[in-house]
């Protein structure tokens, strides 16, 4: 889906939710910011620098995604999270780990550290392998965290051991998600509503519902958006 006419602006420490139908164009808004995709005409502006002018590598030191489903190698879990900072000491991987909830799921593997995730992560479950993408997002401890809503596929046990994780996470940074979940969505400095390409409606909850539009459709239909 193509996007246009997009006027937003992401305060430091903010917390931005992006809701819509499937198809309104929010996937596409994400991959221009992290840079999957350029733009082919306006611009996206960090601290007034247009971002086709920051270095590639630069730009993904100050930005960590966590999507729906994480790309996991066929490799230990220690390495897998260690992507997240190959320079990391094992103190940071710790704390990574702990961070994200996953150490005392680890200390239950017989293989622990060493145990294998599998090719693309199929030797773990969902939630496992989403707590693995969030450890490895708390060790490169970047600026702007960008999350294609990861809790949209697991089971209430997982989703609350995962939200729990990003609010640790969220804390002191920047934060763009794509909400699927009314919860997440109050919680939000500012709602960031698309159909068809377009920003048709910004504002909190309580604003958007006092307008009785796009939002207000969607949550009456899904409790949030789909």
């Amino acid at each position: 889906m193509a996007v246009e006419g997009i006027n937003l602006v992401l305060r430091p420490g903010s917390r931005t939710a992006i809701v819509g139908e499937s198809g309104a164009g929010k996937s596409t808004l994400l991959q221009l910011i992290l840079r999957f995709i350029e733009p082919t005409s306006g611009q996206i502006l960090v601290n007034g620098t247009d971002l086709k002018n920051i270095r590639q590598e630069d730009w993904q030191k100050w930005t960590a995604w966590v999507p729906q489903k994480p790309y996991l190698f066929q490799a230990t879990l220690a390495e897998n999270i260690r992507l997240g900072k190959p320079s990391a000491s094992f103190e940071e991987l710790c704390a990574a780990v702990y961070d994200a909830r996953l150490d005392s799921w680890m200390g239950t593997l017989p293989d622990g550290w060493d145990t294998q995730a599998g090719d693309q992560g199929g030797r773990l479950s969902g939630g496992e392998a989403q707590r693995v993408a969030l450890a490895r997002a708390f060790l490169h401890d970047a600026r702007v965290l960008l999350m294609d809503e990861p809790t949209a596929h697991l089971d209430p046990q997982q989703e609350l051991l995962l939200e729990e994780g990003m609010e640790r996470l969220g804390a002191g940074r920047t934060v763009l998600t794509i909400a699927h979940r009314l919860p997440t969505i109050i919680q939000s400095d500012l709602i960031v509503v698309m159909e068809g390409g377009k920003l048709v409606e910004q504002g909190s909850h309580a604003q958007l519902m006092a307008q009785n539009g796009v939002y207000a459709r969607l949550v009456e239909t899904y409790g949030g958006a789909d």
